[in-house]
C-alpha cells in the first residue's frame, strides 16, 4: 500500500520524518510512504509525482537548503515562489494523499497551519499535524470537515512528542472511564525546575535549556504555561468532547517561583513541577488548570526529571495509570508522525476490506 505525502514545513520534525522513512525502508509491513511534495519558506514548492529521493531531501537540509541534490532528478519541479495560495494549491494536488503539517505556527490564531489543514481536508486529503494551535482552536470543526470529506486528521505529536498518549486513550485504555488527568507536559519548564533544585540561577537554567535546544529563543510559552495550556485543551477535548478553549484553562507558569520556594520544598522532601490537569465532574462539566504544584516524594510525577514528559490518568477500573516518555526532540516527534501514518494505513486497509 502506497501513501503519497506532502510535507508542509521542512524544519526539524519533517527532516526527522525523512530520516525515519529512510531508516525504516522495507520494515513497515509492505507500507510505502512516498514524499511527492514539499513546501517550505526556505525552499519554495518542490514536487515530483513519482516521489522525491530521500537522500536528496536529507542532503538539501544538510546543505543549508541548497537545491542541487533535488535538481538531479529531471522530474522534480522547484518553484522558489511560495505563499499561502501556492501551498494551498499544493495540498490539493492529485498526487498527494496525506498532508504532514509541521510549520511554525501562531498558537493564538493557529495560522498558517489551520488554513493548510482546512484546505487539505476539504479536498479529501488526510492530515497529520504536530501543531498544537489548530487542534486546540478548531479540533471539533476540523474533525467534522474530515468526516464530511472521507478523510482523517491525526495529531499524536501535538501533546507529548513521540510518547503515544493519545493512542493510549483510543486503544489500551478503552473500556476504562477516564475521570481526570494530571501531567508534566512541557520539557523546558521541567528542565528549568530541576536545575533550580540543584542550586542554579533561573536565568542560567533558561540559557542552558536554550543552548541544549530544549527552549526556544523566546521561552515565554514554555515558562509561562501557555504551551501546556494548549495541550490540556487538546487532551480534555479529545477525551470528553469538552469544548474547552484556552480561556477555560486557568494558567500560571513557573516564573513566579522563588529560590526559597524551591529550597523549602527540598527540605520537606518535596519537589515543584508545572502540572497541566483536568477533571470531569459527575454533572459532566470539566475544570482544567495549569499551575506549579509542590508534589510529595511518592507522587508518580515527582520523579520525572529533565525534558521527560509524563501523565497520570484517573480511571474507574485501574485507578491511576501513568505514561512517561520523551516530550521533545526532532526524531521523537517525527516518530509520532510515523505512528499516525501507520495507524492511518491500518484504518484504510480495514475500510478496503469492508468495501
Amino acid at each position: 500500500m502506497t501513501f503519497r505525502l506532502a510535507l508542509i514545513g521542512f524544519g526539524g520534525v519533517n527532516q526527522g520524518l525523512v530520516a525515519l522513512l529512510k531508516a525504516k525502508q522495507g520494515k513497515l509491513n509492505g507500507l510505502d510512504f512516498r514524499i511527492t511534495a514539499l513546501a517550505d519558506l526556505r525552499l519554495g514548492v518542490v514536487s515530483n509525482p513519482q516521489g522525491l529521493d530521500l537522500d536528496a531531501l536529507l542532503a538539501t537540509a544538510d546543505s543549508g537548503f541548497a537545491t542541487d541534490a533535488l535538481r538531479r532528478d529531471p522530474a522534480t519541479r522547484i518553484s522558489k515562489h511560495i505563499d499561502l495560495a501556492a501551498t494551498l494549491e499544493l495540498v490539493s494536488a492529485d498526487y498527494v494523499d496525506v498532508v504532514v503539517e509541521a510549520t511554525f505556527t501562531d498558537p493564538h490564531t493557529g495560522e498558517p497551519a489551520l488554513s493548510h489543514c482546512r484546505a487539505a481536508l476539504s479536498h479529501g486529503k488526510h492530515v497529520i499535524t504536530t501543531n498544537k494551535g489548530p487542534i486546540a482552536l478548531a479540533q471539533q470543526s476540523l474533525a467534522q470537515l474530515a468526516a464530511a470529506n472521507g478523510a482523517a486528521i491525526k495529531y499524536e505529536g501535538a501533546v507529548m512528542s513521540g510518547t503515544p498518549v493519545l493512542r493510549q486513550i483510543s486503544t489500551t485504555l478503552r473500556g476504562c472511564e477516564i475521570n481526570g488527568f494530571a501531567g508534566i507536559l512541557n520539557g523546558t519548564s521541567n528542565f528549568v525546575l530541576e536545575r533550580l533544585a540543584q542550586g542554579h540561577d533561573f536565568d542560567d537554567a533558561v540559557r542552558e535549556a536554550q543552548a541544549l535546544g530544549y527552549a526556544e529563543a523566546d521561552p515565554s510559552a514554555d515558562l509561562g504555561g501557555g504551551d501546556v495550556q494548549l495541550k490540556v485543551v487538546i487532551l480534555a477535548n479529545t477525551l470528553w468532547q469538552a469544548g474547552l478553549t484556552r480561556a477555560d484553562v486557568a494558567c500560571r507558569g513557573i516564573t513566579g517561583l522563588t529560590s526559597s520556594d524551591i529550597q523549602a520544598a527540598q527540605a520537606a522532601g518535596r519537589s515543584w513541577r508545572l502540572v497541566g490537569a483536568a477533571t470531569r465532574h459527575p454533572d459532566g462539566s470539566v475544570s482544567a488548570s495549569v499551575e506549579p504544584r509542590e508534589l510529595p516524594a511518592g507522587h508518580p510525577l515527582a520523579a520525572i526529571g529533565g525534558v521527560t514528559n509524563a501523565i497520570t490518568f484517573d480511571t474507574d477500573v485501574l485507578g491511576g495509570v501513568t505514561i512517561s516518555g520523551p516530550g521533545a526532540g526532532r526524531v521523537e516527534t517525527a516518530f509520532a508522525v510515523l505512528s499516525d501514518l501507520i495507524e492511518l494505513a491500518g484504518q484504510t486497509r480495514g475500510q478496503e476490506v469492508q468495501a
